[in-house]
């Protein structure tokens, strides 16, 4: 071969390697994250790349739409009837319209005092099939707060119990079942005791046996909130009374730091029917624990004033209201649905002329809103930032998978794992190799389950949200 075309060929690998380079390496300009609406604007400044970015107001701007996200909003009671041989459930009130379940578990085929005989073990075919009812709402994607009790068929019966030793054990009994399932389990409720495991009315429910079954929640359960009635038994777990919680802060290395509470008396009256005894004093208490608890129950007494729309907001806010039967009560859920939201209650316009009960849906648990970001790419790595307002009444209460979803000009899809999301802004740093023009999702999810994002979080804006990936897209970028 010739001089001249040795050196030839030399310059066209030269080329080939420096094309190659300036695809992968040099870096992009910020692309501003927002859904695609056929824009072809370019990004600004000196880099390659461009990103489209639609008018702010038909994007950034929350959405009113209901959003079934993980983990919150109204509810469905279901009731699991278990028996020696096996249990029973109504599979079909599990529907596509309802995330969230309350699962009422009716053990009391397994105490004297109902079956006449002797307080039993559950038996292996009871345990498969309360497993059998988490497997099925995980393979729906669908969330339940967790109830044993020994009123049967939750009718409203007292002194039903079995022993307390009974009791203890069946609650190690199921323990392992229900760590099996934490992306599925919003919460364990501790209830056992009185009518529908509210835990009042029967004689074994004192304060001291309270604190024993709620003991052995915490110590059998790993990473699951564990919800008990009322506050005082909170106080009587830690060693302490209400004298001492002004200021108090549960240790993130204690047990108690996933101890909250459920409240089956809300707004029903100035104590929600006992709940409290000094109602401010130990809302601000609780308040705190709440920001990484869930915390709900049922409103009932349809004649109190504390559930109307413009006096119930501020305490939902503060507390951190993620739950709520939307059975019981049915006249105050019937109030809601016929009173509006106006600016005697806040100053969400957005919301103005809405129902009650549509404003309290949308803002139960954590409600996240993209307002801003950035994307850009450099050296084989895609940098990701978010500017994501949570304007619900709580809080994320689970930490989320993160991965970045990529989307080509032909259809192609390239992932990126991107760490864990613990609510706030998002800030991510990828490794990743691409070239071209792509779609970008993020995609904020619970678990992996056959082959595909589980309990995945929806933002709340409008035209975001891709059910095929369950992730929310965020911007469009190119790269030369």
């Amino acid at each position: 071969m010739s001089d001249k075309k040795v050196l030839g060929f030399m310059a066209i690998i030269i080329a080939a390697i420096v094309a190659l380079l300036c695809a992968v390496l040099i870096p992009m300009n910020c692309a501003s994250l927002a859904p695609d609406n056929g824009s072809s604007d370019g990004g600004t400044g000196g880099g390659t790349g461009s990103g489209s970015t639609p008018p702010a107001e038909n994007v950034r701007n929350e959405s009113t739409a209901q959003i079934n996200n993980p983990d919150q909003g109204f509810y469905h009671p279901i009731l699991v009837r278990v028996k020696e041989d096996g249990i029973s459930y109504a599979q079909y009130v599990v529907t596509d319209s309802t995330q969230l379940y309350h699962l009422r578990i009716d053990i009391s085929a397994f105490s004297a005092a109902v079956n006449g005989s002797a307080d039993k073990e559950l038996t292996a075919s009871a345990l498969e099939g309360i497993e059998g009812v988490l497997q099925y709402l995980r393979s729906r994607g669908k969330n339940a707060v967790v109830r044993f009790a020994y009123d049967p068929n939750y009718g409203g019966a007292s002194n039903k119990e079995p022993s307390m030793k009974m009791m203890l054990r069946h609650i190690g009994q199921v323990c392992p079942i229900l760590n099996k399932y934490p992306a599925t389990i919003t919460a364990v409720e501790v209830g056992l005791l009185g009518p529908w495991g509210e835990m009042h009315s029967s004689a074994v429910a004192t304060l001291e046996n309270k604190v024993a079954l709620t003991s052995k929640y915490l110590d059998n359960t790993d990473d699951l909130a564990i919800l008990v009635r009322t506050p005082n038994i909170i106080y009587s777990y830690l060693g302490i009374t209400v004298n001492d919680i002004d200021g108090y802060v549960v240790p993130e290395s204690s047990p108690a730091y996933r101890l909250g509470m459920y409240n089956d008396g809300y707004l029903g009256s100035n104590t929600d029917l006992g709940t409290y005894t000094d109602r401010e004093r130990e809302i601000d208490f609780m308040s705190v624990q709440n920001e990484r608890l869930p915390y709900g129950g049922e409103v009932v007494t349809p004649d109190s004033s504390l559930h109307d729309i413009d006096k119930c907001l501020p305490e939902m806010f503060e507390m951190g209201l993620s739950y709520l039967n939307v059975e019981w009560n049915n006249l105050v859920i019937d109030k809601w649905k016929a009173s509006y939201y106006t600016s005697a209650c806040g100053d969400d316009g957005l919301y103005y002329g809405s129902t009650a009960f549509d404003y309290i849906q949308n803002h139960m648990g954590y409600r996240l809103v993209l307002t801003d970001g950035t994307l850009s790419y450099s050296n084989g790595e895609i940098s990701v930032s978010l500017k994501i307002d949570n304007v619900g009444f709580g809080n994320l209460t689970k930490s989320k998978l993160v991965k970045l979803i990529f989307e080509d000009e032909e259809g192609g899809v390239t992932e990126a794992d991107a760490g864990v999301y613990f609510g706030g802004n998002v800030e991510i740093k990828s490794a990743c190799v691409l070239s071209g023009e792509y779609k970008v999702y993020l995609c904020l999810y619970g678990e992996e389950y056959a082959g595909k994002p589980n309990y995945a979080v929806q933002l709340a804006n409008n035209d975001i949200w891709n059910d095929d990936y369950k992730a929310n897209f965020i911007g469009s970028i190119k790269i030369n």
